[in-house]
């Protein structure tokens, strides 16, 4: 059994990591931004809960209260193009200043952990076609992008001076249960309201690599024993692209089939920051011998169901 800190543990993906981590009878504590009664946090696999900044005072507390951790999942930052480009401050102090006081911390504190810090498909930037590498050069197009590339830089920083073992995931398109942002959400939000003819952002052509939150936790749960002073970097996507259109296609048929597609429309208008296309090169995660298990249409419908019992105590 390790001790595991999860940075971040609130949050969708953060929730969904920490149950899995409990699950697998790893003690988990968190740290992050929300109230979380000690009941719900303990639902989710998270044995203790810090509400707060990433400090190295709040950090000294989680540890008084859990133990030293053997490994930090860190996936606490900004989580919003759109919020990095109205706030580039504020992102940068949620992904950047705060990535900066965790390796401090385990600098002084506790050298001998590990950390897995969770980055996104925003460094590669725009401009890709078809598959990308994690050897490709990091060209990011929003702040979103750029802070991520800065605390990718910082893993390997602290490695290289100080020895400290990182390992980086640069996560694609996830979704899944409790995900009450983005895409789906907005999409099924203009269903549940019964709107007729619905209207999305940009052309529908864009494509992305969609990844189930499931499958994503256990690929994030191999991590930990790869890190290293080096900082190996991993791809977790599937390597398969899909369109706006297409998943919207399939959302509205899960939620009612004879609805699929015909009151379906773009704008035409993207979002400042978004690539056309973010597509994995998942060769380096194969290797491994990691498998995503959960189609897309299963992960979708699946999702459906969730948004619609969502008022039911499913969270």
């Amino acid at each position: 059994m390790l001790t595991i800190f999860v940075t971040g543990a609130h949050g969708f993906i953060g929730r969904h990591l920490a149950q899995a981590l409990g699950g697998a009878g790893h003690a988990v504590a968190g740290i992050g931004h929300g109230a979380w009664p000690a009941a719900a946090a303990a639902r989710w696999g998270v044995g203790h809960w810090l509400n707060g900044d990433l400090s190295a005072s709040n950090l000294n507390a989680l540890r008084t209260l859990a133990g030293p951790p053997d490994v930090v999942m860190h996936l606490a930052g900004g989580s919003s193009v759109g919020a990095a480009i109205a706030q580039p401050k504020e992102d940068f102090a949620r992904t950047v200043a705060s990535t900066v006081e965790l390796f401090e911390w385990l600098r002084q504190e506790s050298p001998q952990t590990c950390v897995v810090a969770v980055s996104s498909a925003a460094v590669y930037g725009a401009g890709h076609a078809g598959q990308i590498g994690e050897n490709t050069a990091l060209t990011p197009y929003s702040p979103y992008g750029h802070h991520k590339a800065m605390m990718e830089s910082l893993c390997r920083s602290y490695g290289a001076t100080y020895g400290l073992r990182s390992a980086v995931a640069r996560l694609f398109s996830v979704y899944g249960a409790g995900l009450r942002k983005q895409l789906l959400w907005d999409l099924c939000s203009k269903l549940e309201a019964g709107q007729t003819a619905i209207e999305l952002g940009g052309s529908g052509g864009e494509l992305r690599d969609w990844t189930d939150v499931r499958d994503v936790v256990h690929a994030l749960a191999m991590l930990p024993d790869l890190a290293s002073a080096q900082v190996p970097t991993f791809n977790l996507g599937s390597g398969v692209a899909t369109s706006v259109r297409n998943v919207a296609g399939q959302v509205m048929s899960a939620w009612q089939p004879s609805i699929a597609n015909s009151a379906l429309g773009f704008s035409g208008k993207s979002r400042s920051g978004d690539p056309f296309s973010l597509q994995a090169d998942a060769s380096r995660l194969t290797a491994l011998g990691f498998e995503w298990r959960l189609p897309l249409n299963q992960g979708l419908a699946d999702y459906v169901r969730w948004f619609q019992a969502r008022d039911q105590g499913r969270f």
